[in-house]
């Protein structure tokens, strides 16, 4: 397994080292390092923005179906074998996935452990990837607000760390669900909470994650709760954009773009154009004299 994820731990190390070297002028081991790592974060999440992209276009397919997916649920309530195949078979015909929302997650999971087993290394002095000879004792001196870069909050025994640690945990989750609620709350359109299997899934989401990482966190290296609460940040900041400036059409977001929109004259309002409407086409209801027509002869 070592052997397959070697090429992993080589990029990773490389990205952290790259990021080190750039700001050798500084001469702040413990500023090189953490930089490295949130520099990590950002090389990644730029590549991920294509399937960032294609999370949104998904959900935005999920949450035009659902007519038709209310229509299955109703039609086969009663045999939930059949309901999950012509649910799937929805899916398929109109080329989206329920779980397409889980997608950035999976994608950062194995760069994920490649990290935490690199600095689990640091600490336990075993190198991985380019992290060896200076850079793997750089590395070990390195902390961040005093811990340890590889310390966790288990795994040490020292006040700072555990501080630290609980500190970036608590904000890791903070941001988890603050992210999964200004998506529920602003980015959803308003729909049936009682039979909506898509915002069920939000729903379990919004208070699962959160809950993962507070039970696991614990057990994370400084280093990676320092990757882990920036791509939280990046996540959130990049979905504010899309919220703001590219709503799902239908949403409270989106009502309150147009609302804008409106206001400064950039689209009509759809209500006065009614009205008006209504007003130039009054007087084509007004009785007309008949035209008289010519006796035949």
């Amino acid at each position: 397994m070592g052997s397959i994820l070697n090429p992993l731990y080589t990029a990773v190390s490389w990205v952290m080292i790259t990021f080190h070297d750039l700001l050798s002028f500084t001469n702040n081991e413990d500023l090189q390092w953490s930089v490295g790592i949130i520099g990590l974060v950002i090389l990644i999440r730029i590549i991920l923005i294509p399937l960032f992209v294609k999370q949104i276009k998904s959900q935005r397919a999920l949450t035009a179906l659902q007519p038709h997916m209310k229509a299955i649920q109703k039609k086969y309530k009663d045999d939930r074998q059949k309901q999950s195949e012509e649910m799937m078979k929805l899916y398929k015909e109109h080329k989206t996935n329920p779980f397409a929302s889980c997608f950035p997650i999976l994608a950062q999971a194995p760069i994920f452990f490649a990290l935490f087993t690199v600095l689990n290394g640091i600490s336990q002095n075993r190198p991985h990837g380019l992290l060896k000879g200076e850079y793997l004792i750089s590395a070990q001196q390195a902390s961040f607000f005093g811990a340890p870069l590889s310390g966790t909050f288990l795994g040490s025994s020292d006040g700072i760390t555990k501080i630290i640690s609980i500190v970036l945990i608590i904000f890791m989750s903070a941001t988890t669900f603050t992210t999964q609620r200004q998506l529920m709350v602003k980015g959803m359109p308003k729909m049936d909470s009682s039979n909506n299997m898509m915002l069920q899934q939000q729903k379990i989401m919004l208070y699962l994650f959160p809950v993962i990482f507070a039970v696991t966190g614990v057990n994370f290296p400084v280093g990676v709760l320092i990757y882990w609460s920036t791509t939280n940040l990046w996540t959130w900041g990049q979905q504010y954009y899309v919220i703001k400036r590219n709503p799902t059409p239908g949403s409270p977001a989106y009502e309150e773009l147009q609302r804008k929109k409106i206001e400064k004259g950039v689209i009509p309002n759809p209500d006065e154009a009614t009205s008006g409407d209504t007003a130039l086409e009054e007087p084509k209801g007004q009785r007309k004299q008949p035209k008289k027509k010519k006796k035949k002869r």
